[in-house]
């Protein structure tokens, strides 16, 4: 299973979900792999092709097991659903 975020460095949102991707990785033993989309176009393009056309936005997290997404900011526990594939 991969974990994604995608973000953008001036994103605001995306700087406030750090702590809880920082938490989820030390507790929970997964591992997010972060992907800048702001300023790397092979990442946007990445980050297009799981989307869908269902977002459009960052931060976008993505669970390539259960092809489950978390658009825009989220709380602690639903990241940590989308992470254990719950």
């Amino acid at each position: 299973m991969t974990l994604y975020m995608f973000y953008g460095t001036e994103c605001v949102h995306c700087h406030e979900m750090i702590p809880f991707i920082e938490k989820l990785e030390k507790e929970e033993k997964v591992v997010f792999m972060r992907l800048e989309t702001w300023h790397n176009s092979a990442n946007a393009k990445k980050l297009q092709g799981f989307d869908c056309g269902k977002c459009g936005a960052v931060p976008f997290f993505y669970n390539d097991e259960t092809k489950k997404f978390i658009c825009g900011a989220t709380n602690f526990e639903a990241l940590k659903k989308l992470a254990l594939g719950n």
